[in-house]
């Protein structure tokens, strides 16, 4: 998770200038600084753990960093932009959310309360940041993307009615 939350704070400067709506992207901004905390809080685990930081490539971030990439490029010009941003977020988050889970349940099996503390102060702002990304989706984002694919439909739809009719 140090490699990937290293990773993920140099991705999300990338996803707050390509989102739209301000809303959105604040919420880049605030999990860009809450991100770079994740990275100070995990030095301080290793501490706990009598290690120094170091971090292994997470191929699992790279994976789904790359496919954001690939989202961000396909939706560049698009309303649906935001939807799929949100979208490659929020993958980012489960992975963290479920990589966090995991690393309190050991901290708690290995009987460090210093690092069980840490760790689960990040999975919570790793929660609270999946939730503010579901709440933008829901009270903006989506609607905005469906509406766009809704007078696509209608476009596409028109011409071919009027074909009909002759």
């Amino acid at each position: 998770m140090y490699d990937a939350e290293k990773r993920i704070s140099k991705a999300l400067p990338k996803l707050a200038k390509a989102a739209t709506s301000e809303e959105l992207k604040q919420a880049f901004t605030d999990h860009l600084e809450e991100t770079k905390g994740h990275v100070t809080k995990l030095e301080t685990v290793f501490e706990a753990f009598g290690a120094k930081a170091k971090g292994k490539t997470c191929k699992g971030t790279v994976g789904i960093l790359e496919e954001g990439e690939e989202i961000l490029e396909e939706n560049e010009d698009s309303p649906s932009l935001n939807a799929a941003l949100i979208s490659a977020a929020q993958k980012v988050e489960h992975y963290e959310i479920a990589s966090y889970g995991t690393l309190v349940a050991w901290a708690k099996l290995l009987k460090n309360d210093d690092a069980v503390g840490t760790l689960e102060e990040i999975l919570s702002e790793e929660e609270a940041a999946d939730e503010k990304l579901n709440d933008i989706a829901e009270s903006s984002a989506n609607e905005e993307a469906a509406s766009n694919a809704n007078e696509e439909e209608e476009e596409v739809s028109a011409p071919q009615s009027k074909k009909a009719k002759k």
